[in-house]
C-alpha cells in the first residue's frame, strides 16, 4: 500500500531541495565585507589625542576605492588611506579635545561596497589642565610705545555631538543571515514532521 505514495514523497523531497538551493546561496551575499575592528574604537573616549585611525575589515580591500575621513568641530586634514590587506588607515595631526566622526567607504576584492560611520571622543587631560593661580608668572608693566597685543582667544566650547551616520548596511547583513537560517531550519522541521506523519499513516 505504501509503494504508490513513494513518487509523491520523492517529488516533495525534490521540491524542498530546490527551495533550499534557492535560499542558501543568498546567505553568503549577506555575509559580504564588514567592519570588524576600529582604532580608536566605536564610542570610545580616548585620554591621549590620536594621530591615526585604523579600520580592519573581514575581507581584503581594493586600495583604489578606499575612503576614510575624520570630521569634528574643526577641520581634520587626513592623509591618503594606506591599505594593507583587509586594513585601511589614515594619519593626521594630534586631535584637540572633542567629539569626532569617522566615515568610511570601501570596496572589497569581490567588488562589494561597504560604507558606514561611528563616533569617538578625545578627552586628553593634559590639553585642558590649567596652571594654579599662585604659580602664574607676574605680568610685566605694559610699554605704551608698543601696540597692545589682542587678548588671547577664549577656549573653544565643547563641540556639539555630531550626528551618528550609522551604516544600515552592516545591520542588514546580520539580519539577513538570521532570517535565512530561520527559514532553512523551519523548512527542515516541516519536512521532518511531514515524513513522520506520512509514515504513521502508511503503517
Amino acid at each position: 500500500m505504501a509503494r504508490p505514495r513513494r513518487p509523491r514523497l520523492t517529488r516533495l523531497l525534490v521540491a524542498l531541495a530546490a527551495t533550499l538551493a534557492v535560499l542558501l546561496p543568498g546567505a553568503p551575499a549577506f555575509a559580504h565585507n564588514a567592519l570588524a575592528q576600529a582604532t580608536p574604537a566605536k564610542g570610545a573616549t580616548v585620554k591621549k589625542a590620536p594621530t591615526s585611525v585604523k579600520l580592519k575589515f573581514l575581507q581584503k580591500l581594493n586600495p583604489d576605492y578606499t575612503t576614510i575621513t575624520v570630521t569634528g568641530a574643526a577641520k581634520v586634514d587626513v592623509s591618503e588611506p594606506k591599505v594593507d590587506g583587509a586594513t585601511g588607515a589614515v594619519s593626521f595631526d594630534p586631535l584637540a579635545n572633542g567629539a569626532y566622526t569617522v566615515a568610511y567607504r570601501v570596496v572589497s576584492k569581490d567588488g562589494h561596497t561597504v560604507q558606514g560611520s561611528y563616533k569617538f571622543t578625545v578627552a586628553d587631560p593634559s590639553a585642558t589642565a590649567e596652571p594654579p593661580a599662585g604659580d602664574a608668572p607676574s605680568a610685566p608693566a605694559p610699554d605704551e610705545s608698543l601696540v597692545a597685543a589682542p587678548p588671547p582667544p577664549a577656549s573653544a566650547a565643547a563641540p556639539a555631538p555630531t550626528t551618528d551616520l550609522a551604516s544600515a548596511q552592516d545591520d542588514d547583513s546580520s539580519t539577513g543571515v538570521i532570517v535565512t537560517i530561520a527559514v532553512v531550519v523551519l523548512a527542515a522541521l516541516g519536512l521532518g514532521g511531514f515524513l513522520i506523519a506520512r509514515r504513521r499513516r502508511t503503517t
